[in-house]
């Protein structure tokens, strides 16, 4: 599994000119999956992702987590994550879960971050524009693989 957070003070994501996903203050998250992956990656992931302390504190410090600062979640699937680029120009993504095993990890990951944070969502395989302000800029790269 892995993810780009990207710290932002607002995101949203678009749709054939529709709004589907917005959010304020937090992180804007691209999330790509790999067969490997299972229930128990995804709330590890979580519990990184929540516990990360990359907000500022009174003094500037990056000393906060998203949930110290109430932040907001929006989630989007991303399975170009898994490019491939070694050879040729043309990347390849066979490392990628394909989506009968992708989709149903993306919908319990934003049912898990639901529980504990506001979260929106984009939709899985769509042609999506992602429009956000990231903060700082702040953008922090994360893999969880088997233990």
């Amino acid at each position: 599994m892995r993810c780009v957070l990207q710290r932002v003070t607002e995101a949203r994501c678009v749709i054939e000119g529709e709004t589907v996903g917005e959010i304020g203050a937090g992180y804007m998250i691209l999330t790509g999956f790999c067969a490997a992956d299972t229930k128990d990656t995804i709330d590890r992931m979580i519990r990184k992702i929540l516990g990360l302390r990359v907000f500022s504190d009174e003094q500037g410090k990056m000393n906060r987590s998203l949930l110290d600062v109430e932040g907001s979640v929006l989630n989007i699937s991303q399975f170009t994550l898994y490019a491939d680029c070694r050879k040729g120009n043309r990347p390849g993504f066979s490392q990628a879960a394909c989506p009968e095993v992708a989709i149903p990890l993306y919908n319990y990951m934003n049912e898990q971050l639901a529980r504990q944070v506001p979260t929106a969502t984009g939709r899985f395989g769509a042609d999506m524009q992602i429009h956000l302000i990231n903060d700082g800029p702040v953008t922090i790269e994360l893999e969880m693989g088997e233990i």
